[in-house]
């Protein structure tokens, strides 16, 4: 299977140094359409506004974290089969 590396993909973290080692992880592996969000509702006003076809997002952030995010993303029409990873640094 064919991997598409102009995808749209959003990086979603409230630390920038973590998003910057996952853009720069993304773009080492050839994808060229990397975006980033501090926060869950940053992200999702991003949604609204581009298309996005793969979320990698944190777990714990501020405003919405990444568990209300992926209920929002699941729930909305636009982007319910969309595949997303969630990430965290947490170890419970």
């Amino acid at each position: 299977m064919a991997v598409d590396k102009n995808q749209r993909i959003l990086v979603i973290d409230d630390f920038q140094t973590m998003r910057r080692i996952v853009v720069n992880l993304l773009r080492q592996l050839g994808f060229t359409n990397v975006t980033e969000a501090e926060d869950g509702q940053a992200a999702w006003d991003k949604m609204q506004v581009d298309n996005i076809d793969l979320i990698v997002s944190d777990w714990n952030m501020p405003n919405m974290n990444g568990l209300e995010l992926l209920k929002k993303v699941r729930s909305s029409d636009k982007y319910k089969a969309t595949p997303f990873i969630m990430v965290t640094a947490e170890g419970k």
